[in-house]
């Protein structure tokens, strides 16, 4: 793959649109159309890990999902500076704004996350696979005899957030413009993780698009060069556009040093706990220049871990940049395997697994993270169900009164029943948790409307 070619600022439904004269690039407009949408102020009201805990501030998807973009940014411009020293034929390109690029993929990555974090992502796909809405795979539409195709029941089963993602950004919703967002081809090919089709998900269950936006996504790769990778007849592979290990590195630190911050402040963890896993990123020689800055520090422990925090993630940043530039030609041959995190050195890259070790164990295992995925894999089944039943049966009263709840942009009488049921799962995966609980509780005659 070539950076001439992987740097487009043609935007998807808008490939004939002119470009209008401010001072704003194609892709600072793509990171102002984000920071402005519906769907990303909803990110303020959905679970990252822990479920909000009233006084003490901890992340959600929105706050997460700035600092990642914060940390891309950086990235993003590092490594451009760097490869621009060696390369400077790449001035007359995009490749300057690479930060501009990442920093606006790491805003949207989250996007097509339904409420309740992973547990709700889990749930609406087992919802498919091992429960109630296995009927569907064999099932005929008795008007129309329309049925769902292997292809499609992939979608479902394998229920994804990044797929999810890049179908909120592209998709033509009803009564929308064509191409979604509009957003520019090389920040939609950023996000995209697992650049497969569904029926290549595996027992991993990633992949990046649904059945509905594989052209959408072919006709991006094409433009931009995009490497298209062999794989089984039925089957869509390509390589990761380069800048998905940017976003991807972003992502990785942001959530893995922040849940532990945020554990020490739920007091999870313990402050020497804490220290020791931040200090453990750096040699002896280093930690001793930290330590001296501490001590200014001493009688505000929030303060001092902050501070480590802040140590810990400018590290791997500088470390991130290392190994993308250290294997730029793999990344660009599409033969690079694993993570950037996976190719750091050898001591932080300690650190981090021992962070991640630390997490499972006593973070996103902890009571309270857990009762919130319970709760939250409750409502989304019984929603997705109750949803899904309207769709397939909406001629029957109680159908057509939620039918009625929900906004026209979402399809849910479209002509094909795989349609009908992606527009569920559109409905279902833009509530937030408070949305998602409250109607639930409404369904179920818990609640009732204020009068």
């Amino acid at each position: 793959m070539k950076w001439e070619q992987l740097l487009s600022s043609k935007r998807l439904g808008q490939e004939n649109r002119q470009s209008k004269g401010d001072d704003r690039t194609e892709f600072q407009r793509d990171y102002d159309r984000l920071i402005f949408s519906a769907p990303f102020r909803r990110l303020q009201n959905k679970t990252q890990v822990f479920p909000l805990p009233g006084s003490i501030f901890v992340h959600n998807r929105l706050t997460h999902s700035l600092e990642v973009s914060s940390v891309g940014r950086s990235l993003g411009n590092d490594v451009s500076r760097l490869i621009l020293r060696h390369h400077p034929e790449l001035y007359s390109t995009h490749f300057t704004e690479l930060g501009s690029i990442v920093s606006a993929a790491c805003l949207a990555h989250d996007l097509g996350n339904p409420p309740f974090g992973h547990s709700g992502e889990k749930a609406i796909g087992t919802y498919f696979s091992e429960g109630a809405g296995q009927f569907l795979k064999d099932y005929v539409c008795h008007d129309t005899g329309d049925c769902i195709s292997p292809r499609e029941w992939d979608d479902l089963i394998h229920f994804e957030g990044n797929a999810n993602a890049f179908r909120l950004l592209t998709h033509h919703f009803k009564g929308r413009r064509k191409g979604g967002f509009g957003m520019t081809y090389s920040t939609l090919a950023s996000i995209v993780k697992y650049p497969f089709s569904s029926n290549l998900a595996g027992d991993k269950r990633k992949f990046g698009f649904f059945r509905s936006e594989v052209d959408d996504y072919e006709r991006i790769a094409r433009e931009l060069g995009i490497l298209r990778l062999p794989s089984p007849k039925g089957t869509v592979r390509y390589a990761r556009h380069p800048l998905v290990y940017l976003v991807e590195a972003a992502d990785d630190i942001c959530y893995e040093i922040m849940d532990i911050e945020d554990a020490h402040k739920l007091k999870l963890l313990t402050t020497e706990e804490t220290r020791q896993l931040f200090l453990a990123y750096f040699d002896k020689s280093e930690q001793r220049h930290i330590q001296k800055r501490m001590v200014q520090l001493v009688d505000d422990i929030n303060e001092q871990i902050v501070y480590l925090r802040s140590c810990v993630i400018n590290c791997l940043e500088q470390q991130c940049v290392q190994a993308f530039i250290g294997n730029e030609e793999a990344i660009l041959d599409g033969t690079f395997e694993g993570t950037l995190i996976e190719h750091i050195d050898e001591l932080p890259r300690r650190a981090y697994k021992q962070c991640e070790q630390t997490a499972y164990k006593k973070i996103y295992h902890c009571k309270d993270v857990v009762d919130i995925e319970i709760a939250g894999y409750k409502v989304i089944t019984t929603l997705t169900d109750l949803m899904v039943q309207a769709a397939t049966h909406p001629e029957r009263a109680f159908s057509q009164l939620l039918i009625n709840r929900v906004s026209t942009q979402y399809d849910i009488l479209a002509p094909t029943l795989y349609g009908r049921i992606m527009a569920v799962l559109d409905y279902i995966s833009g509530m937030t948790d408070v949305y998602a609980l409250d109607l639930y509780r409404k369904i179920n005659g818990m609640s009732l409307p204020d009068v």
